[in-house]
């Protein structure tokens, strides 16, 4: 037996829908022909036969004025959902008609300041509202095999390989710091790496498959964390001492959960991020809107002053 298939009823129109919101939400029909530009014999016509359709009193008067039923209030609020609906898919044709990217996929490094990339997002979706957005954040080679990967369009990362191009965008600052209860600042004086082999070192661990290490490592004992807030975490609970990034460490660095370690050398060092994108040579009209953002938020970011945070010798 062949399946039977039930066709679409198509008695009410997008027009009608139209006539029906506008004449609730300026007040009457004559404001609502006004509104439309159109006769107003037009919208009473749309609106009755929208009811004749439906088989339902959408509207009844109220003295004067003709005012929703209880259920045209219902059909009402459904209308605009459907009509917001209408506009969105004719907004999305447009778009894929100008070659405006449906998603856009964003890999960047830990390192990234996450109020910079979220930030660029808002401004973002302020222009491109239909274009879906995915984040992954990664560590150290994670971001180089996303760069590698041609299903990101954008990917910011400290690590460049042969047959990589990225523009350098941002640098970013680190500092060794402990808890101020942790032994090294105890010690009242300047330290150097021998002092730093005594301790345990807060290490993140690589997210890619290559296993990578990044600064200094000169301490025997470690503990390995995937993510820097664990070893944020960490370090304020004086497990270890750690180089981590100042713009991840802003408030505990405020607050004074942790202090810069008065090192002899290389107490702070700063490491460059690259953005890489336009796989294949195309970057679509939302890609390079996305990348203009993030720029944008690179270019009013303010680093911290951080004077007067270490201990004096």
């Amino acid at each position: 037996m062949a399946s039977q298939q039930i066709k679409p009823s198509a008695k009410v129109t997008l027009e009608q829908w139209q006539a029906l919101i506008a004449v609730v939400e300026q007040g009457g029909y004559a404001a609502a022909a006004e509104y439309l530009r159109k006769s107003q014999s037009s919208i009473s016509y749309s609106v009755q036969k929208l009811e004749s359709n439906l088989g339902l009193r959408l509207f009844k008067l109220q003295g004067r004025k003709s005012v929703l039923t209880e259920r045209g209030k219902l059909i009402y609020h459904s209308a605009c959902q459907l009509l917001q609906q209408s506009q969105q898919i004719e907004s999305l044709a447009q778009q894929f008609s100008k070659g405006v990217e449906s998603d856009i996929k964003i890999a960047y490094d830990a390192l990234f300041p996450t109020w910079m990339i979220l930030d660029a997002v808002a401004n973002f979706q302020k222009s491109y509202p239909l274009t879906r957005v995915e984040l992954r954040e990664t560590v150290l080679s994670g971001t180089t095999e996303a760069m590698l990967d041609s299903q990101y369009q954008i990917a910011i990362g400290a690590i460049l390989t042969p047959g990589i191009i990225g523009d350098p965008i941002i640098d970013v600052e680190f500092l060794a710091v402990a808890s101020p209860e942790h032994p090294l600042h105890q010690l009242k004086r300047t330290i150097d790496e021998v002092d730093l082999r005594q301790h345990c070192q807060l290490v993140i661990s690589d997210s890619g498959k290559q296993n990578r290490d990044g600064g200094w490592l000169g301490s025997p004992k470690r503990l390995t964390v995937s993510h820097p807030t664990a070893s944020i975490y960490a370090a304020c609970k004086g497990i270890g001492f750690a180089w981590l990034p100042i713009e991840k460490i802003r408030p505990e660095l405020v607050s004074g959960q942790l202090k810069t370690l008065p090192l002899k050398q290389g107490r702070a060092r700063k490491v460059p991020l690259y953005m890489v994108h336009s796989h294949h040579g195309y970057s679509g009209p939302a890609t390079n809107h996305m990348i203009d953002m993030i720029r944008q938020q690179i270019a009013a970011h303010q680093p911290l002053d951080c004077s007067g945070q270490t201990d004096s010798p």
